[in-house]
């Protein structure tokens, strides 16, 4: 049998609860300690304890690191799950058990290795006996890692960095993993295929999960005030500001310079950071899809008030409750057109930890930029696994704190000047802070009708007019928005539309579609709302556009339909909602579904149907309407313009 060398997934079935995390995660920060690329991913259930839960580590040597739906090596801990453990092998497959689970092999197609773990424990007198059962998981990270080649080097120095170089637990985990070790080198031969080797495809890398990467990224943002409600997958993200910001945001006084508020629910937290951006902190929450229901009310107020916020919706399945601890890209539309009456948002959507990171602090600067609130779009894989990622950089721009007035401003312009007037014609207006002393710095912040001076009002073209310009500032956001990376091919006869996480799969997938089926492709990630011109540019000039993601009605490609209604015939949807992380195999099978080769006569013909998964076609809910051109006219800008030079360097400020 030819062996495999560091191509191959490893998949740990147990139950919820029972300890198995710091062992899983011992095995992928070896595994990365050793240069080859790998990622983890925890399926859990949604309850506390108790049911099957699987954890699966991808280790491949060229990179391709999403979810692969074949399983090479699975080691079944839980009774419960045995047979499905069993059932889920590959052919050729390894299948390590622990040997006190009672059943029978019934496959001959694999190799199978029984663990006596519960012995190999209590022969340890070092363990103490309420211990064992945790200490045990380390057993067959020890068999594991005789038969597969792990560098004990390498486990050791993950066991220091998990437990914070506290000697007595990493020498009771360390021991327990040799005794497993030396078990399987008496007891156990060889016989499946698979093998890792040292490589150096990870040298200056780090690892770490999407929500912590955010959190520090808003923490070097500047970020003063959070407001959350605990919801998975959202909540490890308020709980890492609760970590850093004592540790990164240290004064001699010992006072704090920011506030975190744990509130009664969603909604509120939502009130309170709007209260707070109002009143000219930095401020944001987090949360997911039911969150995001509930906070529907303040995002509207935030969006007709003008108020900065920055809103973390880290997306699991739904609608209602749904599926809370599987992954999804079902919140796009609803994001977008948040709220009853007219609105668009703006939307920012990471497609990796180093970006969840690099959006932290960007979207608190596009959120007081644009006055309005930003939506971070991420997904439960992106922001609760342990991610490759380039280590995070620190801004490398100032703090732009957007347009307001000083007393020394409104002094200049002898207080002539509107809380919505539109003096520069960038649709985005001028703000004060609570405690500017200025006699005319003060306004009323109201969700009913305004005009230019925030006085109440009903007239219908002050109403119009308000709306117009609010609709304007999408335009003006496509200037402060992050723009797509394109990954081009000037060889490619199709483009490829994703967003978020989707990538790794979405590589993988193309060169499969370019080895295996000889279909070129080019790949451009969206990473904002609205689409700026690159994505104008990329869609022009594709005949076929597949738009990938998560989500069962093609929410994206809803989206860009109704954008680009001229191009809506491009687009073609490849949308899978299982509730698991992309995989290669349904991205390249739902690109081969849709694919029309070209003709010489110009006409198209289907690609023959792939082998494997049965792929049907997603009925695509008809988009809504876009939006019409609004109709501007020159405007000569008064002298109140000329606050604008006045506070060009009272809006920049030193990040601190």
């Amino acid at each position: 049998m030819n062996k495999i060398v560091n191509d191959f997934s490893i998949t740990v079935g147990t139950k919820n609860g029972s300890g198995s995390s710091t062992a899983n995660n011992t095995i992928l920060r070896s595994i990365f300690k050793m240069g080859v690329p790998v990622s983890g991913k925890n399926l859990f259930p949604s309850n506390i304890q108790g049911l099957p839960t699987w954890y699966t580590i991808r280790a491949n040597k060229d990179g391709f690191i999403a979810r692969k739906e074949a399983n090479d090596i699975v080691i079944a801990l839980n009774p419960d799950s045995f047979t499905k453990d069993l059932a889920s092998v590959a052919p050729g497959g390894a299948f390590f058990y622990a040997d006190h689970i009672r059943q029978p092999i019934t496959r001959e197609d694999i190799f199978a290795y029984p663990m006596p773990i519960k012995a190999i424990v209590k022969d340890d007198p070092n363990i103490p006996t309420d211990y064992r059962d945790l200490v045990g998981n380390m057993v067959y990270v020890g068999i594991l890692a005789q038969m597969i080649g792990i560098d004990f080097d390498m486990i050791r120095s993950a066991l220091e960095f998990h437990f914070k170089g506290k000697q007595k637990p990493i020498d009771m985990n360390f021991n327990a993993l040799k005794n497993g070790a030396a078990w399987a080198a008496e007891n156990l031969e060889k016989k499946d295929p698979y093998y890792l080797e040292r490589m150096n495809k990870t040298d200056g890398m780090i690892m770490a999960d999407g929500n912590t990467a955010a959190a520090l990224g808003s923490i070097f943002g500047g970020v003063q005030f959070a407001g959350w409600y605990p919801i998975t997958p959202a909540t490890s993200l308020a709980e890492a500001l609760n970590d850093y910001l004592p540790i990164l945001r240290k004064r001699e006084d010992g006072k704090h310079t920011y506030a975190i508020v744990q509130a009664e629910d969603e909604l509120a937290a939502l009130g309170m950071c709007i209260g707070a951006g109002w009143a000219g902190l930095r401020s944001m929450t987090s949360t997911s899809g039911p969150g995001i229901s509930l906070m529907t009310e303040f995002a509207g107020l935030a969006y007709y008030a003008e108020v900065p916020v920055v809103i973390w919706n880290v997306q699991r399945i739904g609608p209602s409750t749904g599926l809370p601890t599987r992954t999804s890209q079902g919140d796009l539309i609803f994001t977008y057109y948040i709220g009853h009456g007219d609105s668009h948002s703006v939307i920012f959507l990471p497609g990796d930890v180093f970006e969840c990171f690099e959006f932290g602090w960007k979207a608190l600067d596009a959120a007081e930029r644009l006055q309005t609130p930003i939506f971070v779009m991420s997904d439960l894989d992106m922001g609760m696994n342990q991610w490759m990622s380039k280590p995070f950089e620190y801004p490398d721009t100032p703090m732009d704190r957007g347009k307001f007035l000083f007393e020394k401003d409104l002094e200049e312009i002898k207080g002539n000047w509107g809380r919505y007037l539109d003096v520069d014609g960038d649709a985005i207006p001028y703000r004060t802070f609570p405690g500017n002393k200025h006699p005319l710095s003060s306004y009323f912040t109201r969700g009913t009708g305004h005009d230019e001076y925030a006085k109440y009002t009903e007239d219908s073209d002050t109403y119009i007019k308000n709306m117009d310009r609010l609709a304007r500032k999408q335009i003006t956001a496509k200037q402060y928005v992050p723009a797509p990376v394109l990954h081009g091919n000037k060889n490619a006869s199709v483009g490829i539309i994703s967003y978020g996480s989707t990538e790794n799969a979405i590589f993988e997938a193309q060169s499969l579609l370019e080895k295996e089926n000889g279909i070129k492709s080019e790949v451009l990630r969206i990473r904002a709302i609205p689409f700026t011109k690159e994505v104008d540019q990329f869609i022009e000039r594709h005949d076929q556009i597949f738009v990938v993601e998560m989500n069962r009605d093609a929410q994206m490609l809803q989206i860009l339909c109704a954008e680009y209604p001229q191009y809506a015939s491009k687009f073609k949807a490849v949308a899978h909602h299982d509730g698991l992380p992309a995989s290669a195999k349904w991205v390249r099978e739902g690109i081969l579904a849709r694919y029309e080769k070209k003709m010489e006569s110009g006409k198209t013909k289907a690609a023959p149907a792939s082998k494997g998964r049965k792929t049907v076609k997603k009925a695509v809910t008809k988009p809504k309407p876009a939006k019409a051109a609004v109709k501007t006219s020159a405007k000569k800008v008064s002298k109140k313009s000329t606050a604008k030079s006045k506070t060009q360097s009272a809006a920049k400020s030193k990040r601190k």
